[in-house]
């Protein structure tokens, strides 16, 4: 068999430009003008600056190309290229292309609400080289607070009057529906939806963008992607770090509108959706959309809320709270960590819970989609067999890895856990992977709006979290402690007095034995059984998202764990492990 010689770079990115550029769309001028608003920010500096230098080194942009910073600060692209060089990892050989790309940038500085300095901004843009007749790409880096007043005179002073026109906008899209729709309800009155790149850096990721490929490019996966087969899909996104510092902006939002509505949802998207009748941007959309058209408002006894607190043990910014941070208001009451279960009420995924869990100062940095298979019908090995799981592991490292069981090497007749691993690193060697903003400002100058959010889209991602969101803000539930760096749902105290309520939702949210011995006794965990409780104290309508047989569950704690339970809905026990995320 002959060897596999990996592409080099240059050979990868001139394939995809020859691929890219054979579209009218690169051809409708001989001039493209980017341009960022918000220059001075960190998100220009670490993100927008470095994007467009890589695709400029790789030779992925037009050749006619412009970068123009638009500010309140007075800067020149000397002060711009001192705060963003660092992050462009530039090596010594690529020195003069270095001085190409900035010879390519300008400056201007001005207001983001005065009608005159988008004046300044248009007759700068117009005498570059063809400027006026410009293909014109409008980048918002910009605090959603001026969305209105920048997009308002985008469209009165700087639009091509024969290029096309782009605009760029991040997240956060509002706070809730409600301000969600006046936005969207504003940008839609001043550019048409094919105008429109709702950014989510999420949907640019090598292994998101795997999903659709490896879904409907694989039959060995149609048939069993259903609720037939599949018990439970989890979407985990971790982060190792807390606020630092940052925590006022946080505290404005919390993690389920900085993560969770967004990012997951997305990934939810893309495992639940039907198969789209093309790739076109619209077809892919419109599937998108009826997935999340199933999915009901999340109801409030479906979620688990959780706040890390200082490792006493740790270092550094480990040792602190979220409430440690100055920046955040005091006795603030705003979740590091979210868990939320949603349901498709489809026929392909009635009764299979959608498992979103994210948080901030966790014990590792991970984000993947976990689809776990049902168990084997019919079991000959004596509970001995753990599910199958299909594992797409979106950071680090990319990988899809199914874990399967198979027989224990040597004389004897036992099985055991194993994997398919297909890791990119190893197997994808000297290949490659676009950091996500690559591909997806790629995406904004070849016109695809396949990986951005439409209107509709945002619309109903808003729907379905705005009444919880609402009703978190209004009756401010006590979230769970839990230890910075660590994957506990709780503090690892000696001896642990605890709500059962908090045992059973740290238990049923684990990846550990307790959670897999729960689910080898109760395949369905979130059936109802008669035995239902409320957390002491909590808000009524804040009550444990499970109903369950109480005999069970003590005997999978007494089982796992050592642990006697009383029936008054409180554990006690010395040196108890406590459940992890």
């Amino acid at each position: 068999m002959a060897e596999q010689v990996a592409l080099s770079r240059t050979q990868v990115c001139g394939i995809l430009r020859e691929e890219l550029f054979q579209g009218d769309a690169f051809h409708q001028s001989d001039t493209h003008i980017f341009i960022i608003m918000g220059a001075s920010g960190d998100l220009a500096k670490k993100k927008i600056y470095p994007t467009i230098w890589w695709l400029f080194r790789d030779g992925l942009l037009p050749e006619n190309t412009f970068i123009v910073g638009y500010a309140r600060s007075r800067l020149t692209v000397a002060d711009i290229r001192k705060q963003s060089e660092p992050f462009f990892k530039a090596t010594p050989e690529e020195k003069l292309k270095l001085e190409d790309f900035f010879a390519r940038n300008s400056y201007v500085a001005g207001q983001y609400d005065d009608a005159a300095s988008y004046q300044r901004l248009n007759s700068h843009m117009n005498a570059l080289h063809l400027g006026s007749q410009a293909n014109r790409l409008f980048y918002l880096a910009l605090p959603p607070t001026v969305y209105e007043a920048v997009t308002k005179n985008i469209h009165e002073s700087c639009m091509s009057q024969i290029g096309w026109n782009r605009i760029i906008v991040e997240k956060p899209f509002g706070r809730d529906l409600q301000s969600s729709d006046r936005l969207s309800n504003h940008i839609s009155s001043l550019f048409r939806e094919d105008q429109i790149y709702r950014i989510d850096h999420y949907l640019g990721k090598e292994m998101v963008q795997n999903l659709m490929v490896l879904r409907f490019a694989n039959r060995i996966f149609g048939p069993i992607w259903n609720r037939d087969n599949i018990a439970c899909v989890i979407l985990t996104f971790k982060e190792p770090f807390g606020t630092e510092g940052r925590g006022g902006y946080f505290d404005e939002f919390g993690i389920i509108r900085d993560v969770m509505q967004n990012h997951l949802l997305q990934m939810l998207c893309l495992v639940a959706m039907e198969k789209p009748a093309s790739t076109n941007s619209d077809d892919v959309r419109d599937e998108k959309v009826k997935v999340l058209k199933c999915i009901s408002e999340v109801q409030a006894n479906n979620v688990v809320l959780g706040q890390y607190v200082g490792n006493p043990d740790g270092e550094g910014e480990a040792t602190k709270g979220y409430l440690d941070d100055p920046t955040v208001p005091r006795g603030s009451t705003t979740a590091t960590f979210a868990a939320v279960v949603l349901y498709v009420e489809n026929e392909r995924w009635d009764g299979v819970p959608f498992i979103l869990r994210c948080g901030k100062a966790l014990n590792e940095r991970k984000a993947e989609v976990r689809l776990q298979f049902h168990d084997v019908a019919g079991d000959i090995f004596h509970q001995q067999c753990k599910r199958n799981e299909l594992v797409i592991r979106v950071q680090p490292n990319e990988a899809v890895y199914t874990k399967m069981m198979t027989k224990k090497p040597g004389m004897f007749f036992n099985p055991e856990e194993s994997e398919l691993d297909l890791t990119y690193g190893n197997r994808y060697k000297n290949v490659k992977l676009p950091d996500a903003y690559e591909r997806l400002i790629l995406d904004v100058f070849c016109g695809s709006q396949m990986h951005f959010v439409r209107s509709d889209e945002l619309r109903e991602a808003w729907r379905i979290f705005t009444p919880l969101l609402h009703q978190i803000e209004l009756e401010k539930p006590k979230p769970i402690p839990y230890i910075y760096g660590s994957f506990l749902l709780f503090p690892g105290l000696r001896r642990l007095d605890i709500p059962l309520t908090t045992a059973l939702k740290g238990v049923l949210f684990a990846e550990n034995s307790v959670s897999s011995a729960w689910q080898r006794l109760r395949p369905s965990i979130f059936v109802s059984i008669p035995y239902a409780f409320s957390p002491a104290g909590a808000p009524p309508s804040f009550k444990c998202m499970y109903t369950l047989d109480f005999s069970v569950f003590r005997t999978v704690l007494k089982n796992t764990w050592g642990v006697l339970l009383t029936e008054s809905a409180e554990t006690s026990a010395a040196g108890l492990p406590t459940p992890i995320l």
